[in-house]
């Protein structure tokens, strides 16, 4: 797991020839599983090895120092063994890994939670260098559930703090809390927002992925300021009514004057191609009150199939935007999945962004190539000059002939505000074999797939499959610095 490995070996060719010919050039992050030994969780498939869904944070206080999480072992019908912290010293040259204290299978870990499985790792790191992570823990064997939290101050080498934002545990299982996410101010130093939606039914047990089942989802917000040693009692900050919920929740900070913006996806019925909409709320208080949700757009997802076979499905981060903000200008932007551009038939990426502090929204333009085959699980960051990128895969690597799912991982900038991209499109990875990826209710690499910022460089983090290696399926990858 130590030192450099290369998706393709290229030793002696500098980096910056490397990137120019689009050659793959990884180092890889994940190795043999912490949890292989662990027999909690049953019954389903788990897919031991199998690393999925990374999220990425750099220290602000020591840029050489990144911080990836993973869901490891990741089970056929939700969640994981547990989640699993990366760590590097060396702007990602080497990496070390930690559990995280999330589940059961992590019992070696101080105060680990005992849930059976957990679930949407996240990351985020303060001005003062602390890192806050946080996990949806719950259990298979029940409906017990939480958003738990820990903290390290030791650039993820270890994990403390360990705490429970919210439990929803026997006899209350009619709620379930889902994805989650934890935001660090980029400004004040101990100060960090964790919001997330909560499933319920009237009564019995709400099943998380059959999100338009649910008799309501409002999403939840608890923020910490004193570095993660306690967070605030849970409140309500999107209250939907019957058969209205939101998904995907994330906040973005603009660190000039100390707005929040809280993204989602508002679902409503009726539940067609319209039912899922961009949406957004902010605050001026530091989260003491909120707007009502504000539409951005449609969020016309189709899915994501096999292009030659519409009965081999993929699951992806179809229904969740991801945002962004310039840190110097405060812009807005936000890209998604979104079959517009294809007449409704695959999805491609789609970008909105606002220039007046979310009062108005672009139109939805194309961000990925256009190749006659979907895109897919887009991430966005912006970096000090405003450059916009976004990272994505799609289908363009499939040939005639060969039952493999090629997928490649695309990087793509905009020096413009976002008015257009692909002028400077590179290859991050790929092409491999999705039909190696570990089967959860489709062939999955996870939701979402982590991309940060240092000043100009651009730090895709991210998962690929090891083309037919079934005793090893996943891991995860960091790209070398993309100027």
């Amino acid at each position: 797991m130590q030192g450099q490995k290369a998706a393709v070996r290229l030793i002696g060719i500098p980096l910056a020839t490397v990137l120019a010919i689009n050659t793959t050039w990884a180092v890889t992050v994940s190795g043999p599983s912490p949890f292989a030994g662990c027999t909690v969780g049953g019954p389903g498939t788990n897919y031991v090895n199998a690393e999925v869904e990374p999220w990425l944070a750099v220290n602000p206080a020591n840029p050489g120092n990144l911080i990836g999480v993973w869901q490891q072992d990741r089970w056929s019908n939700g969640g994981a063994h547990g989640l699993v912290a990366g760590f590097s010293f060396n702007a990602g040259q080497n990496w070390g890994e930690t559990p995280l204290p999330f589940s059961a299978c992590a019992a070696g870990t101080p105060a680990a939670l005992q849930y059976e499985r957990a679930s949407d790792p996240w990351v985020s790191i303060g001005p003062d260098g602390t890192a806050y992570a946080v996990s949806i823990s719950f259990n298979q064997s029940n409906n017990n559930n939480a958003v738990g939290a820990a903290v390290s101050r030791d650039g993820g080498r270890t994990w403390g703090n360990v705490s429970v934002l919210i439990a929803n545990n026997e006899p209350t299982t009619q709620f379930f809390n889902d994805k989650e996410s934890v935001t660090a101010n980029p400004i004040r130093p101990g100060t960090a927002y964790a919001v997330w939606d909560r499933l319920e039914l009237p009564n019995g047990n709400p099943y998380a992925n059959m999100h338009t089942a649910a008799y309501r989802g409002p999403s939840y917000f608890a923020k910490t300021v004193n570095g993660g040693q306690s967070w605030s009692p849970p409140k309500i900050i999107v209250n939907v009514p019957s058969r209205q919920q939101t998904i995907g929740n994330q906040i973005v900070v603009n660190s000039q004057n100390g707005t929040l913006y809280d993204f989602f996806n508002l679902i409503s019925p009726p539940f067609n191609i319209t039912a899922n909409k961009v949406a957004f709320i902010k605050s001026t208080d530091d989260g003491a009150t909120w707007t009502k949700p504000q539409v951005i757009a449609d969020l016309r997802t189709a899915g994501v199939t096999d292009p030659r076979d519409r009965n081999v499905l993929l699951r992806t981060g179809d229904i969740i935007p991801e945002p962004a903000i310039d840190p110097t200008t405060g812009h807005l932007y936000v890209v998604w999945q979104d079959s517009r551009f294809s007449s409704g038939h695959f999805d491609e990426i789609a970008l909105s962004s606002s220039t007046d502090g979310g009062n108005t929204w672009s139109t939805p333009i194309r961000v990925n190539t256009p190749t006659g085959r979907a895109a897919f699980n887009p991430s966005i960051r912006v970096n000090s000059v405003g450059t916009v990128a976004v990272t994505y895969y799609d289908f363009r690597d499939l040939q005639t002939g060969n039952s493999s799912l090629l997928t490649g991982i695309w990087i793509t900038k905009s020096s413009n505000g976002a008015q257009s991209f692909g002028g400077d499109e590179q290859r991050v990875a790929g092409p491999f074999d999705m039909k190696t990826a570990p089967n959860a209710e489709g062939l999955f690499v996870g939701d979402y797939q982590g991309l940060d910022v240092t000043g100009r460089t651009f730090l895709p983090f991210f998962v690929q499959t090891n083309s037919g290696n079934l005793s090893n399926r996943t891991d995860v990858f960091f790209a070398p610095p993309s100027p």
